[in-house]
C-alpha cells in the first residue's frame, strides 16, 4: 500500500509538470486533474475523490478569496490615485539621488504590499528612467533594488496573494508570517538589491531605453505620502497586534472579554483590510474628487487579476486535501522524519523544483504548500515554526527565474536587456533572495 501511495504522488507531480510545461494547460485545471489522478491511483473511491476536491476548494477559498479580493481592491485604489508613484517620489526626495538605490528598494518593499508585482513595476518604471537619465548611470543601479523590494514583498509579506494562499493551506498565523516576512525580507532585499546593484554597476552598463520617453505626473496630483504610508501600515499593524496580544496560549496579559473580542475583530485580516479599503476609498477617492462611478470601475478592474489567483489557490487546497485523505501525506511526513533533511529545507527544495520547472512563483508556492501541508499536520509544530514554512516555500518559489517565467521577460523588456543580461541581473537577484530567505528562516527556526 505504501508503494501504491508513493507511485500515486510521483505520477501526480509528473503529470502536473507535463500538463503545464508540455501541453500548456492552465495550472488551475492541471491541479484539479492531478487531484483526480492521485486520488484514484491511491485507491480512493470516485465519490470520495470528488468530495475531497470539493472540501479542499471550499475550506481554502473561504479565507483566501476574501483576503485576496480585499487586497486587490486596496491595491487598485492606490494605483489609480497615483499613490504608488507619489510615495516613491517622496521617498526619493527624502533620500536624495546619492541614496536613490536604497530609496527605491524601500519604495518597492512598501508599495508591493497592496499592489501586484507587475503592476507596481510598470507604474514605477518611469521613475527609474528619470533617475538614470539625471545621474547618467546604469539603469540596473536603480532597477535591481526596486525589483528586489517588489519581489520580496510579493512573495514574503501578506496581504499579497502568494503568502496568504500558502499560509491558509498550511494553517499558519498571518501575523507571524508578516513578522517573519519582514525579518527575512529586509536582509534579503539589502543583499539582492543595493549590494548586488552596486556590484553589477561596475560590470554592466545598461542605458535607459528610448531616451527622453519619461512619463511624469504633476506633484500636485499625488496624494499625501504620509496618508499612503499610514493606510498601508494600518492593516499590518492590526494583524500583528492581534498576534502579539492574543496569538499565543502563554500570553502574559489577560484582557477583559470585550477588549479581547475587539482586538480579535480588528486584527482579523478581513476586518483590517475592510477598514483600510474604506479609508482608502474616502481619502484617495472621494476626498480627491473621484466620482463613485469611477471608483466602481476601478474596483471592477482591480478584481480581474485576483480571480485567477483565487481559483488557482482553491485548486492547491484541493490537492492538499487529496494528499491528506489518501494518507499519502502521512507517508511523506514519516519518510521525512526518517531522513536527515531539515523540514524547512525540504519545503524549499519542493518549491524550488516546481518553480524552476514551470516558472510561476505563485503556482510553485501553492503546489508546494499542498505537498508540504501533511508534514505539518503530522507533527506538533508551533505557530512560529509553521509561519517559517511559509517563508521557506516563498524562498524556494522565488529562485532562478528564467525563460519560463513571465517576470523574466517583463523585466528584460522594460529595462532593455537581452537574455544574457537578464540572466546576469534578474535571475541572480531572485536566487540571492531565495538563498537569503532560506538561511534566515532556518536560523529563526532555532531561535524561536
Amino acid at each position: 500500500m505504501d508503494y501504491q501511495l508513493i507511485v500515486a504522488v510521483i505520477v501526480g507531480i509528473a503529470a502536473l509538470l507535463f500538463m503545464i510545461l508540455k501541453l500548456r494547460i492552465q495550472a488551475f485545471i492541471a491541479l484539479l486533474i492531478v487531484c483526480i489522478i492521485v486520488g484514484l491511483l491511491s485507491g480512493l473511491p470516485v465519490k470520495n475523490v470528488i468530495t475531497s476536491i470539493k472540501n479542499g476548494m471550499g475550506s481554502t477559498l473561504g479565507f483566501v478569496a476574501t483576503v485576496v479580493g480585499l487586497g486587490a481592491l486596496f491595491g487598485g485604489i492606490l494605483e489609480s490615485s497615483g499613490g504608488a508613484e507619489g510615495l516613491a517620489n517622496y521617498i526619493l526626495k527624502l533620500a536624495g539621488e546619492r541614496n536613490a538605490s536604497w530609496a527605491l528598494m524601500i519604495s518597492g518593499f512598501v508599495i508591493a504590499i497592496p499592489v501586484f508585482f507587475d503592476v507596481a513595476f510598470i507604474i514605477l518604471v518611469p521613475i527609474l528612467y528619470a533617475i538614470a537619465q539625471r545621474t547618467r548611470k546604469s539603469l540596473l543601479l536603480y532597477a535591481i533594488p526596486l525589483l528586489a523590494g517588489l519581489a520580496i514583498t510579493h512573495s514574503f509579506i501578506p496581504p499579497t496573494p502568494g503568502p496568504v494562499a500558502v499560509a491558509d493551506i498550511l494553517g499558519a498565523n498571518l501575523g507571524w508570517v508578516i513578522v517573519f516576512g519582514f525579518v527575512a525580507g529586509i536582509p534579503a532585499a539589502i543583499i539582492s538589491g543595493p549590494i548586488l546593484a552596486k556590484y553589477l554597476d561596475r560590470r554592466m552598463f545598461v542605458p535607459v531605453p528610448e531616451p527622453g520617453k519619461v512619463v511624469n505626473i504633476k506633484k500636485d496630483s499625488y496624494p499625501n505620502p504620509w496618508h499612503i504610508i499610514m493606510i498601508i501600515a494600518l492593516p499590518i499593524f492590526f494583524i500583528i497586534l492581534k498576534t502579539v496580544l492574543l496569538g499565543g496560549s502563554n500570553k502574559r496579559i489577560e484582557f477583559p472579554e470585550f477588549l479581547t473580542e475587539l482586538i480579535f475583530l480588528l486584527g482579523h485580516p478581513f476586518t483590517a483590510l475592510i477598514i483600510a479599503n474604506l479609508i482608502a476609498w474616502y481619502f484617495l477617492g472621494i476626498k480627491r474628487g473621484i466620482t463613485k462611478e469611477e471608483l466602481s470601475k476601478i474596483s471592477m478592474k482591480s478584481f480581474r487579476p485576483a480571480g485567477a489567483i483565487i481559483l488557482l489557490t482553491g485548486a492547491g487546497g484541493a490537492f492538499k486535501q487529496i494528499l491528506v485523505d489518501t494518507k499519502a501525506g502521512e507517508l511523506l511526513a514519516s519518510s521525512l522524519q526518517d531522513s536527515n533533511i531539515h523540514p524547512l529545507v525540504f519545503a524549499f527544495i519542493v518549491a524550488a523544483l516546481i518553480r524552476v520547472l514551470q516558472g510561476s512563483a505563485t503556482t510553485a508556492m501553492i503546489a508546494a504548500a499542498g505537498i508540504v501541508s501533511p508534514i505539518i499536520l503530522a507533527n506538533n509544530f508551533g505557530a512560529a515554526q509553521i509561519a517559517l514554512f511559509v517563508i521557506s516555500i516563498a524562498s524556494g518559489a522565488t529562485i532562478l527565474s528564467h525563460v519560463n517565467d513571465s517576470g523574466f521577460w517583463l523585466v528584460g523588456q522594460y529595462l532593455g536587456l537581452n537574455e544574457k543580461q537578464t540572466f546576469k541581473s534578474w535571475t541572480v537577484m531572485t536566487t540571492l533572495i531565495a538563498i537569503t530567505g532560506l538561511l534566515i528562516a532556518v536560523l529563526l527556526w532555532y531561535i524561536t
